[in-house]
């Protein structure tokens, strides 16, 4: 009886409630309230001891920032190889997995609502260079998802259950309540690996089904989830203040947890969430010396890669393409031409055209 009610009423709430847009409002308000506290932060703030911060960042910090920031979209690169083969598109050259994923990406960051945004620019190349649907793409975007959430669980357990107490900085919660979170994250990974370990499983119905990685594959989307996150944590690491101290596994977890609630707000690279928390959860650092290194953060991660993607997306869209339907239009056209040039059969050359029978009339 009562899992009769439970089902009757998940099926009201699925007619009743528009989902999609509960979550857009969700959205707004936690961006609303993210930037009247991001405000309240940096109301009083002097730009001049901002600049003069990242004056003083060393050079070679930022260069190995930028290098973290480089690995991390090669890294990403992986999310749509990986998720290609999953659905059998393994033909797809790595080439063009690295420029949807990559321009994918770095558009859908800084557009916002990187779901929508990343997957219309990831449906525009797949479509046009390998002839992929609008369902495998909506398949890659799925499989590449997962990875990222399968990442997240994987380095927020393990980050949870070290350093309890910057989750803490975060969500207010007691080092034991957070550390007990993490053990429970690394269980539901594990319960996962077993589940999809033990025979194929397959999520979705009708045309839209994909059946998700086996044991050791998901094991492998593990490793790229958690490498992509490590070089973003270490990207950020690089630019920040040298005092006070903070471990790598500590600004690890305030980093990530900050990153996903921006990815939560759907906000143009989490813009007022992901600050308002590193402001928040970093509170023993100068003001200045963190907005600097948030700002220099934000260019390496997120400008630097946004030009190179407008670039690289420009340059396909207004080049490369009418070049290609160009050249797909030449071989079609020479096709035809040697087609209606072929030689009428030997049989029927210089043969007259038999006389229709009279009919007879009775």
């Amino acid at each position: 009886m009562l899992l009769d009610a439970v089902r009757a009423l998940a099926g009201i709430l699925r007619e009743k409630v528009n989902w999609h847009r509960f979550g857009v409002l969700i959205g707004v308000g936690v961006t609303a309230i993210a930037l009247y506290v991001l405000y309240r932060l940096l109301r009083g703030i002097e730009p001049t001891e901002v600049f003069a911060a990242i004056k003083r960042t060393e050079p070679m910090a930022v260069i190995s920032a930028a290098l973290f920031v480089a690995a991390g979209y090669l890294t990403l690169t992986m999310y749509d190889y990986f998720a290609l083969r999953t659905i059998g598109r393994g033909e797809v050259p790595y080439g063009v997995a690295a420029i949807a994923g990559f321009t994918s990406y770095s558009i859908g960051h800084n557009v916002g609502f990187t779901a929508f945004s990343g997957g219309t620019v990831r449906y525009r190349i797949y479509s046009s260079t390998s002839g992929l649907t609008a369902i495998e793409v909506a398949k890659i975007c799925f499989i590449a998802g997962l990875t990222f959430w399968l990442g997240n669980m994987t380095v927020l357990g393990l980050g949870f259950i070290i350093h309890p107490e910057a989750a803490s900085a975060v969500d207010h919660l007691p080092p034991e309540v957070n550390r007990f979170a993490g053990f429970a994250l690394l269980a539901l990974l594990a319960t996962y690996i077993v589940w999809v370990s033990r025979v194929p499983r397959t999520v979705g119905r009708g045309g839209w089904s994909v059946t998700l990685p086996g044991g050791s594959l998901t094991l492998l989307q593990v490793v790229i989830g958690v490498v992509d996150l490590t070089c973003c944590a270490a990207a950020m690491y690089m630019v920040m203040p040298a005092t006070p101290e903070i471990d790598f596994i500590s600004l690890s977890v305030i980093f990530i947890t900050a990153t996903l609630l921006g990815f939560a707000a759907h906000t143009p690279g989490g813009i007022g969430v992901f600050d308002a928390t590193m402001l928040i959860a970093l509170s023993h650092f100068e003001r200045e010396e963190l907005v600097g290194a948030l700002l220099l953060f934000r260019l390496l991660y997120y400008i630097v890669p946004f030009l190179f993607a407008l670039a690289i997306f420009a340059f396909r869209e207004l080049v490369m393409e009418p070049r290609r339907s160009k050249a797909v239009s030449q071989s079609e056209g020479g096709a035809e031409a040697a087609k209606d040039a072929q030689p009428s059969s030997p049989k029927s050359r210089g043969q007259p055209r038999p006389r229709r029978a009279p009919s007879k009339v009775a």
